[in-house]
């Protein structure tokens, strides 16, 4: 009900209320962020919205949503760890947060989304903001780019898409375009290499 009003909302208003919505989910209020960047992308295809408008601000309000989880992290971060502590997914946290704290605030932008407030509270409480904010862009910045391309490829097609698939299917539909993205990029690397291969003479050595 909440997702389909905020969806009608942003039609109508468009990429302020989007950046807005993205704020205040990234910040930590469960809502369903990726469908509606993947919605931002189909609207841009219907002429509904700016795309780059929509991308630009809906990359600032969750960079600073981000950034006020963060900041709550800095500020409460043992008093959350104490609260939280016995919750699946702030353990399933802490131990993606404890192999690489860069790592895992690129990846829970845009794959480990349910992470993404639990790794922020805890890099508060442990990272730099600077270095955070680099991961939070880069991972933000694809999150972006890979959910409203795609909204903006399956254009109208949009609605059936949501009502198909759950949240695991967005991680496989997801990972299927990186997956097909490193193919090509793999593939295109062998040829290269292929033809500098064949492009080295071989010195032939005569013996005396």
């Amino acid at each position: 009900m909440i997702s389909a009003m905020v969806l009608a909302g942003i039609s109508v208003y468009g990429a302020p209320l989007l950046g807005l919505v993205l704020l205040v989910g990234a910040a930590g209020f469960p809502l369903p962020l990726s469908l509606m960047v993947f919605a931002a992308g189909a609207f841009s295809r219907q002429g509904i919205i700016s795309w780059y408008y929509a991308a630009g601000l809906g990359l600032a309000g969750t960079v600073i949503g981000d950034s006020l989880s963060f900041s709550l992290g800095r500020w409460g971060g043992e008093r959350l760890n104490r609260r939280f502590g016995d919750s699946t997914l702030w353990v399933d946290a802490q131990t993606t947060f404890s192999r690489g704290s860069g790592v895992a605030i690129f990846f829970t932008r845009f794959m480990l989304t349910a992470m993404a407030v639990p790794v922020n509270l805890m890099a508060g409480s442990t990272c730099r903001f600077r270095n955070f904010l680099v991961y939070d862009l880069a991972g933000e910045s694809l999150w972006i780019l890979l959910y409203g391309g795609l909204g903006f490829l399956f254009g109208s097609q949009w609605e059936l898409i949501r009502e198909t698939l759950g949240d695991f299917g967005w991680l496989l539909l997801v990972l299927a375009v990186v997956a097909g993205g490193l193919y090509l990029v793999l593939q295109q690397w062998d040829r290269r290499s292929g033809l500098k291969l064949q492009s080295v003479e071989i010195p032939v050595v005569q013996s005396h």
